[in-house]
């Protein structure tokens, strides 16, 4: 007896159904493609929680954003990888070059105006830090004091990874639109 193979409808067929509503034809191409998808953003990225992250807000944006006409599904998913990978980069760079720069503040040494202006300037550090929401300032002091890792914070805090992402970045804005001039002029002087 011959088994035949039952035929897959093509990338475009099913890309036509998800911009009419099908949600049946979008689980198909997501099941299609999630695997190549994650596996394209983990070679770039080498975290499978920031990968499966992408992916899926990948293939939100295509549900949300399913009238736009996509003419070739794994180029653009290629593109859209990339994209969010680069978007990432820049966000996380962001943030963290604020900390980075907190962190190379030389040592005063034996100058007594700067040690005082140091001094001054962790002072402020850690009264804004204290006017933090109480959770916010528990995830950026786990995440930056205590080096734990997102996943391990969202773990113990029993929230998602995206919110300890989003309190992060919260309380980084806070702290670099007032420490800022701060670092600037502390670094000058030292």
């Amino acid at each position: 007896m011959i088994s035949m193979k039952p035929v897959l409808p093509k990338d475009s067929q099913l890309l036509v159904q998800v911009r009419q509503g099908n949600k049946e034809a979008f689980n198909f191409l997501y099941e299609r493609y999630w695997e190549q998808t994650y596996s394209n953003a983990y070679k770039r990225l080498k975290d499978a929680d920031q990968s499966k992250d992408i992916v899926q807000e990948i293939f939100v944006n295509i549900w949300v954003n399913r009238e736009r006409v996509i003419e070739n599904l794994p180029a653009y998913l290629n593109v859209a990888v990339r994209n969010q990978v680069f978007k990432l980069a820049r966000k996380d760079k962001n943030r963290t070059h604020f900390l980075d720069t907190i962190q190379e503040i030389p040592d005063p040494g034996q100058d007594a105006d700067a040690n005082i202006c140091s001094k001054e300037f962790f002072k402020a550090y850690e009264l804004i830090l204290a006017k933090l929401p109480p959770k916010r300032q528990l995830i950026f002091r786990l995440r930056f004091h205590d080096d734990q890792p997102t996943k391990c914070i969202a773990d113990h805090m029993e929230i998602s990874r995206k919110t300890v992402q989003n309190q992060l970045g919260k309380a980084i804005e806070q702290l670099r639109i007032v420490l800022l001039p701060c670092i600037i002029l502390l670094t000058a002087m030292i």
